[in-house]
């Protein structure tokens, strides 16, 4: 046989992988059903029911093309933001952009800066493209601005990435922090600022959005997957100035959007009563995560987000086996990948009964393991 291979060198070498193993898959391997879904990081309230209806009102038209310019959303993020249309850019969902901004910045061998153990489809992205990860531990279960700093004057890498509030820990840093951080950049390294979970973060963690629109090397992504509960709808956005932003539409997929997605978003938006009580809703059932937590000798960590990470005391090999022996009673949650991280579970929050569900399988798990 030819040793020929259709695919670059890159691709040739690249594991083909998924960053997550979803619910659906689970199922698939185990013959189990998941009854609680309660580790996606998915908002299990859902969506309001004014954006049920306009999304059943317009179906429609699913026949048409959405519009490629995304402009009546560009507009609606703009006026709820306080700024203008051209500092938006709409992809789907925030891992589509994260996409293509590694794509816009990083060439082969270029160093990326990023915390060890953060989101993992953004590295994912970073290797796709042949970027080479610079990782620096957590501190204190959170991502340690310092040390990213110190990274970032070593490598002198054309991007940074940090999330505020943090996947998979949930932590978060206070919103001057950031700005200071954000400015202290060098103009030659472009910062992703994820902000997936921005509204279900306490007061004064997020930064106004005018402390950095004027930064050309800060972007900002925003998600409706989470408070929204428009996960499956794939719509997200980034925020930054408009010559940085303007670099989407080199090589973004002009009929990416979904149109019915995008009507749930501009119906989102209009339903700012609802956001707020489902807000209400996740701070309720982070509170009786932790609840049960405790209950169970387990010690919740602060969350800032639509999950709570749990310390269950011990190491890596014995947080998986209480994702896995829960996932035996069809409760499905997930864990943080790398140590010392990964000796806590994380559980997303959830209507009551899934919770419920979630209290009565825990305790017997962990009789289990002993």
């Amino acid at each position: 046989m030819s040793a020929f291979s259709r695919f670059t060198p890159l691709i040739g070498n690249l594991p083909s992988t998924v960053p997550f193993v979803g619910p659906e898959a689970l199922e698939r391997q185990r013959g189990l059903p998941v009854l609680a879904r309660i580790g996606a990081n998915e908002n299990g309230f859902g969506p309001a029911p004014s954006v049920l209806a306009a999304m059943r009102e317009e179906a429609g038209d699913i026949w048409k093309y959405n519009d490629p310019e995304n402009f009546a959303l560009k507009q609606a993020l703009a006026a709820h933001l306080g700024v203008k249309a051209d500092n938006i850019a709409v992809g789907e969902g925030i891992d589509s952009l994260l996409g293509l901004i590694v794509r816009m910045v990083i060439e082969p061998g270029m160093p990326v800066v990023t915390s060890f153990g953060a989101y993992p489809t953004f590295n994912f992205h970073v290797v796709g493209f042949g970027g080479r990860l610079v990782t620096v531990p957590y501190a204190n279960d959170r991502e340690d601005l310092d040390r990213l700093m110190d990274a970032v004057r070593r490598e002198s890498p054309p991007l940074v990435y940090f999330a505020n509030p943090d996947n998979p820990m949930g932590s978060w840093w206070d919103a001057g922090s950031i700005v200071a951080f954000a400015r202290a950049l060098p103009e030659t390294t472009l910062m992703i600022l994820d902000e997936a979970y921005c509204e279900t973060g306490p007061a004064g963690s997020t930064p106004a959005i005018a402390d950095l629109i004027d930064r050309p090397n800060v972007l900002r992504t925003r998600t409706f997957s989470k408070a929204y509960g428009l996960a499956g709808a794939r719509v997200g956005h980034a925020i930054g100035t408009p010559e940085t932003v303007q670099a989407f539409d080199k090589i973004r997929n002009h009929f990416g959007m979904n149109r019915l997605a995008t009507v749930a978003a501009l119906a989102a938006l209009r339903d700012q009563a609802y956001l707020r009580d489902v807000i209400g809703n996740i701070h309720a059932a982070r509170d009786r995560i932790a609840t049960i937590a405790h209950e169970n000798g387990l010690a919740p960590l602060a969350s800032a987000t639509n999950f709570v990470a749990i310390d269950c005391g011990r190491d890596g090999t014995y947080a998986r086996a209480i994702v896995d022996g829960l996932l035996e009673h069809g409760v499905f949650i997930r864990m943080p990948g790398v140590p010392p991280l990964n000796r806590c579970v994380r559980v997303s929050v959830g209507p009551q009964a899934d919770l419920d569900r979630f209290a009565e399988a825990l305790p017997a798990v962990i009789k289990t393991l002993g």
